[in-house]
């Protein structure tokens, strides 16, 4: 559930709670960025779960940071950053607690809203969303399926001449050993192939895997799989350097964040045939880009451009997570946050 302490995040696994927390008043949450399928779910769930709803598909900012006032907590969405400005409208409007639905919480300085009295919780859905993406990109890429349906799209109906490979046949290096890393795993045996792991973290020793240290990793494997939370730490963990020392024809996969990888050492990496592609779900400066329909309009962002016109690069707009499991998962986990905070603040 949500962590009560003002300086830490939250993480909540998912539920299917029947019995809602005690509230001794009214209970209400303002939902930003709520798209029309979780408007749905929120209305539905919300009745079940004792509370009442504010909604509006506008990402939060500090011009309608008003419409939360009268309530302790917001629900966000990750798709757009919220600035420092937007916290402290909020906290003018009576806010205490801001749920981001979502794992991930650096569109949001969580140390300048814990500083201002303001604690941030983020949630948890079923890991099985971004694992199975992932293992799609996996086979994807080592098939090489973009170039072979660009082919037959353009009604080319010839086997290309290079061959796919095999997962069995291959060293898969898991970056991130969390719930996702994890389902990961559980995944890859069942193809056979031989699993590395690294942890920016010490965790437990997964039976069947080989734990490793990153540089080990990224010489060893035949795909790299990112999965780590993105924070100063871990920022262009995948950078020039390691990228260097990547196996020849090595396959990059990432449904974790787009500033784990150094983009520019990978594009130049692909540009010079010394990988063999990559699968990306999430991109370095996607921010503004993803969600957003840019038909017929140049993309602000030239090594994105760059990336999506390889015949050896998958690009997809950061929906791994996007199934309707993990979004039941995510809206109901925003609204038990806020009502366990709210809980707690009025006993406090």
């Amino acid at each position: 559930m949500i962590n009560h302490e003002p300086t830490l995040t939250a993480l909540t696994e998912p539920t299917h709670p029947t019995h809602p927390t005690s509230i001794s008043s009214a209970f209400q949450i303002a939902v930003y960025g709520c798209a029309p399928d979780e408007k749905g779910l929120f209305e539905s769930l919300a009745p079940t779960l004792g509370v009442s709803l504010t909604t509006t598909p506008e990402a939060v900012d500090a011009d309608n940071a008003e419409l939360a006032r009268g309530n302790r907590c917001v629900s966000v969405s990750h798709k757009t950053p919220i600035s420092n400005a937007t916290l402290l409208a909020l906290k003018r409007a009576g806010v205490r607690y801001v749920s981001t639905r979502s794992v991930g919480f650096n569109h949001i300085d969580v140390e300048f809203a814990a500083n201002i009295g303001m604690t941030v919780g983020n949630v948890a859905y079923s890991p099985d969303s971004v694992a199975d993406y992932t293992l799609m990109l996996m086979l994807m890429s080592v098939r090489e399926a973009k170039a072979t349906i660009r082919r037959t799209d353009a009604h080319d109906y010839r086997p290309a001449t290079a061959r796919g490979r095999e997962l069995r046949d291959l060293t898969v290096g898991v970056v991130g050993t969390g719930r996702i890393g994890a389902a990961v795993i559980d995944r890859l045996r069942g193809f056979g192939c031989e699993v590395l792991a690294y942890d920016i973290r010490p965790r437990p020793a997964t039976a069947g895997v080989e734990h490793v240290d990153l540089d080990t990793l990224v010489e060893r494997s035949d795909v790299v799989t990112l999965h780590a939370p993105l924070s100063e730490e871990s920022h262009h963990l995948l950078d020039r350097r390691r990228i260097a020392r990547m196996r020849p024809g090595a396959y990059v996969i990432n449904t974790g964040r787009g500033a784990l990888i150094e983009t520019p050492a990978l594009v130049v990496a692909l540009e010079e045939g010394r990988l063999g592609g990559a699968a990306l779900d999430v991109v370095e400066g996607e921010e503004g880009i993803f969600y957003a329909d840019l038909r017929g309009r140049e993309i602000p962002n030239g090594w994105l451009a760059r990336l999506q016109e390889m015949p050896n690069v998958l690009v997809s707009p950061h929906i791994a997570y996007l199934t309707d499991h993990a979004l039941q998962d995510t809206v109901e986990n925003s609204i038990m946050n806020c009502r366990e905070f709210e809980s707690r603040f009025q006993h406090v």
